[in-house]
């Protein structure tokens, strides 16, 4: 009998919906607005939210009718995920597709979906909803920790390994 876990013997596509819905950690990142330098590709994170995003839970507010009042939400499916270059570093489905483990916060590895936030992982207390500003003004709101957060954990593991 095997006693890996579900996302240690499985690839993404081989997943139940359900195993596939408990990857996500609930760090609320994906659900920020990005902007896109057209001519080079390159993707920068914001801190504004996704109207959506409900700021204390980092889960959305409506997502099984999420595409009503959000048509461009883009749905991470077993077949986008390796296409997608902004998934967060700590996201549990880029970390799966690449044949990593997941995180110890990780509501599945720490048994408690409040692990993600107390890590400093999530978006939680560092957005403003995107009805809060003045859409033309998003490039005012670039940052860079959506990318960055985990070093510090990837860091110190490194450095208990060693």
């Amino acid at each position: 009998m095997n006693d890996l876990p579900f996302w240690k013997r499985k690839t993404l596509a081989e997943m139940t919906v359900a195993e596939w819905e408990s990857l996500c950690d609930g760090c609320g990142l994906c659900c920020l607005n990005k902007i896109e330098e057209w001519d080079s590709g390159d993707i920068y994170f914001t801190s504004v939210s996704c109207k959506l995003l409900d700021g204390e839970s980092c889960r959305c507010s409506s997502y099984e009718s999420r595409w009503d009042f959000v048509p461009d939400c883009v749905q991470l499916t077993k077949e986008n995920v390796p296409d997608i270059a902004w998934l967060p570093p700590t996201c549990g489905y880029r970390l799966v597709n690449e044949g990593r483990d997941l995180y110890w916060w990780h509501p599945l590895i720490s048994g408690d979906p409040e692990t993600v936030h107390a890590a400093g992982i999530s978006a939680r207390g560092r957005t403003i909803n995107e009805n809060e500003i003045d859409i033309d003004d998003l490039e005012d709101y670039v940052v860079d920790w959506p990318l960055t957060v985990g070093e510090e954990k990837d860091e110190e593991e490194e450095e208990e390994e060693a």
